[in-house]
C-alpha cells in the first residue's frame, strides 16, 4: 500500500462509504482498476452512485497522482503503449491492462490502424511499454489486412524510435499475431470461451484484439429483437471482462456508429459528434474506456508523407480526463501530431 491513496480519504457520502467498506477495495486505485458495472455488483450501489465514487476517486489521483514505479509494477495499473508518445500521454502510459477498451467511429477514421499497431506494440518488453506476448484478432466483418501488417512491421524501427534496432529485428512479430474469422455470433463465443483461453493460459497472447464488435450484433437481429441481442450481448461482454480479468488482459474492442439522435446522452459521445457508438447503453456500460476517432476536414504533410488529420478524444475513463488529441497516418503508423 506503499504510496497508494486509501479510498477512505475521499469526500464520499456516508452511504456509499459504508458500501466500499464492505468490499475488500483498499486503495483508491484499485477502485480505478474496476469497471463501473462490476463496482456496480460489488458495492450493491446505483449506476449513478458509482459514477461519483468513479468520478472522484479519478479527480483525488489527477490531484496526488502515484509514482511511476507503482504504475509499473502495480499490475492493475499496467499500461500497453499505443506506440506514439502523444497518444501515449493522453492515455496516462495507454492502454489500462486487465481493462476493456472501445475505439469507436466512421469507417475509414484509423481504427484498425490503430488495432494492427497495438499487436505490435504488445511483443515488446515492458519497459517499452508492451506486455512481452502475442496477439489474437478476431475479425468479424472484413478480411485481416495482412498487407498493411506487414508494412508496419517494416516500419517498426521508423516508428519506435525509442527502442534498440538489434531488440526490434529480433522480433518475429508476425509469428505472435493470430488471427481468427467469425461470421457468427455462435462461432464468436466459441472462439471466445474455447481458443482464445488456450492462447491465454499458454502466455502465448496478452491483447484480444475484436474488429468490429457491432457487426455481428447488427447483422443477426431485428429492432424488434431487442431483448434477445441484449441477452447475447452481455453473454459476449461476461465472456470478454471473465478473460481481461483471469488473465490480466486488454481487450480492445472496435465498434461502429450510428447517427446521434435528440436527447441522446452527451457523456457518450465527445462533444460536437454527429454520431454515437453502436449497441447503445447494454454495451456502453460494459465498457471501461471509450475512445472515438474520426476525420477532420484538413490534410496534415509531413517530410513526402500526406495525412488526412484525425482526432482521437478520450469520451469517458475512470482514470482519465475527457481529453483529445490530433493524429496523423502515416506508412510507418498512426501519430499524433502538433497543429
Amino acid at each position: 500500500m506503499s504510496g497508494q491513496m486509501h479510498w477512505n480519504q475521499l469526500d464520499l457520502n456516508p452511504r456509499v462509504a459504508a458500501a466500499v467498506r464492505r468490499t475488500q477495495l483498499k486503495s483508491v486505485e484499485e477502485i480505478l482498476c474496476i469497471s463501473g458495472p462490476d463496482l456496480q455488483r460489488l458495492t450493491g450501489l446505483s449506476r449513478l452512485d458509482v459514477k461519483q465514487l468513479l468520478t472522484t476517486a479519478a479527480t483525488a489521483c489527477r490531484r496526488h497522482p502515484p509514482m511511476p514505479a507503482l504504475l509499473l509494477h502495480h499490475s492493475g495499473m499496467l499500461r500497453l503503449s499505443v506506440g506514439c508518445p502523444v497518444l501515449d500521454q493522453m492515455l496516462r502510459g495507454g492502454l489500462l491492462v486487465g481493462a476493456v477498451t472501445e475505439l469507436a467511429g466512421k469507417s475509414g477514421t484509423g481504427k484498425t490502424q490503430l488495432a494492427l499497431q497495438l499487436c505490435l506494440s504488445v511483443q515488446f518488453p515492458i519497459q517499452y511499454g508492451g506486455l512481452h506476448s502475442g496477439a489474437v484478432y478476431i475479425c468479424t466483418e472484413d478480411s485481416f489486412p495482412i498487407r498493411r501488417l506487414q508494412q508496419l512491421i517494416q516500419e517498426q524501427s521508423n516508428l519506435r524510435s525509442d527502442i534498440p534496432p538489434d531488440l526490434i529485428n529480433s522480433l518475429h512479430f508476425s509469428d505472435n499475431i493470430y488471427i481468427e474469422h467469425t461470421a457468427d455470433l455462435d462461432s464468436l463465443q466459441v472462439c471466445l470461451s474455447q481458443r482464445v483461453p488456450l492462447l491465454l493460459a499458454r502466455g502465448l497472447v496478452r491483447l484480444l484484439v475484436i474488429d468490429s464488435v457491432a457487426a455481428l450484433f447488427r447483422s443477426e437481429f431485428q429492432a424488434c429483437d431487442w431483448l434477445e441481442r441484449n441477452k447475447r450481448l452481455l453473454t459476449f461482454c461476461s465472456t470478454m471482462h471473465r478473460l481481461s480479468c483471469e488473465f490480466n488482459t486488454p481487450v480492445f474492442c472496435i465498434n461502429q456508429v450510428t447517427d446521434v439522435f435528440s436527447g441522446s446522452d452527451e457523456n457518450l459521445t465527445p462533444q460536437g459528434s454527429s454520431v454515437s457508438p453502436a449497441l447503445g447503453l447494454a454495451w456502453a456500460n460494459q465498457v471501461t474506456v471509450r475512445l472515438m476517432m474520426q476525420r477532420l476536414q484538413r490534410t496534415v504533410v509531413r517530410d513526402d508523407q500526406s495525412s488526412v488529420l484525425r482526432r482521437l478524444d478520450v469520451v469517458f475513463a475512470p482514470h482519465l480526463s475527457r481529453d483529445g488529441r490530433d493524429a496523423g497516418i502515416w506508412k510507418e503508423g498512426v501519430q499524433g501530431v502538433c497543429t
